[in-house]
């Protein structure tokens, strides 16, 4: 076939398809849909289909726009008030968490690969460029598993497992180029590494920070068609990643702070903001995954297998634990349990395979290999950790009820303070009568639309009620709105309030 933009608009949309039904059609299975995108990538590729894609420079450039945009998207779905009691632990794991790891599984890769009738010989500095690579955990991975299985966990897990993802890359990009540098050179200066590592946090930190707050100023004064405003925060999200890159810092901790700003903040049209990001991370996952299946060729994982799940499983099963235990070992409230799960959920992804091409580009010795193993290692994990996740929360006892899934599509403006709610029907609140006018709620609180099956209606006094039905309730009394609905013995509500 001729390379023309025609048939890459054609191919394109096909495996866009293709993975959609493929996606929909793991999570009924309980398999990860990234681990699916990749497989889809890798059977269209030069050993399966035949699509030939060997650029690492276009699958790094693809890989960085699409994890900008997950990053700042992840933000934005994180509250700071979720996070602010796990801020130690998260910062702690993202950091020393993933220096802890690198160091550990390169110590080990090194025994593992100078063994007589080994795999491969790889030196020390080799060995530590591999580990380092995988040192982090995937925020792609991470974001996409919790929330598309609306996995509800105890003692603040969700929000600290997704502030680590977001947040641990620095440390493991500035492993990468370190190393990277120590082996085209030879040598290397402490100081001159801390410095660097200082300089890119810092200076991340500030631009995410500060960059988020005049991106919210600009959406709230700045007056342009509704349809714009996404288009402006899209524009703004890669402003963010190149600007900090220009400053010398860590572009990606810098657009994850950002959506947080951003997310936690009172923004026009908040909604639809989060609504067309939540679109847009999918595509940019999506789209990084089957690139980054293409890229890699199935012939050549096949050799580097036995070293894969050598490391593979070391790192599941110890240097992860090792690290995690260490790191929370200050945060005594936190129960051993809680310390398991979050060693089990050290899910590889994008991430590493991106960060295995800056080898690749610098043309170091095997840089292939760190290539195929890190990718073989990114299977496995997803492959055992990752369809596993809800499983183990229940097996250690975490696992909460499941968040509901919204019914009303509902958004008011910012500047009302009220609370939306969403409830279902139970029998408990009949007990005095099936009509609207006989359940017992707040004043100044109004029941406005009733979901039977596929019909919604407006709601007046006598409407009769019956167990299932949904009821979109507004109020401006959200404490005493809570307490009524324990009263009447109310399971399953979602509550969103304007403040």
């Amino acid at each position: 076939m001729i390379l023309t933009a025609e048939n890459i608009l054609f191919v394109g949309s096909i495996l866009l398809f293709i993975s959609i039904l493929v996606g929909k059609a793991g999570f009924r299975f309980g398999f990860p849909a990234l681990l699916l995108f990749l497989g889809v990538g890798m059977l269209f590729g030069s050993d399966g289909v035949g699509i030939q894609f060997h650029n690492p420079h276009t699958a790094q450039f693809i890989g960085v726009i699409a994890l900008s945009i997950i990053l700042f998207s992840g933000g934005m779905d994180t509250s700071t008030k979720e996070i602010k009691p796990v801020l130690g632990q998260g910062v702690v794991l993202a950091t020393t968490g993933v220096m802890v790891t690198a160091l550990v599984t390169g110590y080990f890769i090194y025994w593992l690969t100078n063994l007589d009738n080994s795999f491969v010989c790889l030196s020390f500095t080799e060995s530590l460029l591999l580990a380092a690579v995988m040192s982090s955990t995937d925020s792609a991975s991470v974001f996409s598993i919790l929330r598309s299985k609306r996995q509800g966990l105890r003692e603040h897990l969700r929000p600290m497992l997704e502030l680590e993802s977001g947040s641990n890359d620095p440390m493991a990009y500035m492993l990468t180029i370190l190393l990277i540098q120590i082996i085209q050179s030879g040598e290397t200066s402490i100081a001159t590494t801390i410095w660097q590592f200082l300089l890119q946090m810092s200076v991340g930190s500030i631009c995410g920070f500060a960059l988020g707050k005049l991106g919210v100023l600009t959406l709230n004064k700045i007056n342009i068609s509704q349809s714009l405003y996404a288009v402006l925060l899209l524009a703004f999200v890669f402003f963010v990643f190149s600007f900090t890159n220009l400053l010398h810092g860590n572009g990606y901790l810098a657009v994850y702070l950002a959506g947080l700003v951003v997310g936690n903040s009172k923004i026009v049209h908040k909604k639809t903001l989060t609504t067309f990001f939540d679109g847009v991370t999918w595509l940019a996952q999506i789209v990084m995954f089957l690139t980054l299946g293409l890229l890699v060729n199935p012939a050549e994982l096949l050799p580097v297998a036995s070293l894969g799940i050598f490391v593979g499983v070391f790192m599941i099963l110890f240097s992860r634990p090792l690290s995690v235990f260490l790191c929370l070992l200050p945060f005594r409230k936190m129960s051993f349990k809680a310390k398991t799960f979050v060693s089990w959920v050290g899910l590889r992804g994008a991430v590493p395979i991106i960060f295995a091409t800056y080898p690749l580009i610098a043309d170091i010795p095997n840089a292939s290999l760190i290539f195929n193993v890190v990718f073989f290692i990114t299977i496995l994990s997803l492959l055992i950790q990752g369809t596993t996740v809800s499983g183990f929360a229940n097996l250690l006892g975490l696992s909460t009820p499941e968040e509901q899934e919204r019914t009303f599509n509902v958004e008011l403006p910012e500047e009302i303070k009220t609370a939306l709610s969403e409830i279902e029907v139970e029998p408990a609140m009949l007990t005095h009568g099936n009509r609207l006018m006989d359940l017992t709620l707040p004043d100044n609180t109004l029941v406005v639309l009733v979901k039977r099956e596929s019909t919604y209606r407006v709601p007046t006094g006598k409407t009769k009620l019956t167990t299932g039905d949904k009821l979109l309730v507004i109020s401006d009394n959200e404490e005493e709105l809570v307490k009524t609905y324990n009263e009447l013995g109310v399971q399953n509500y979602y509550i969103e309030k304007n403040s």
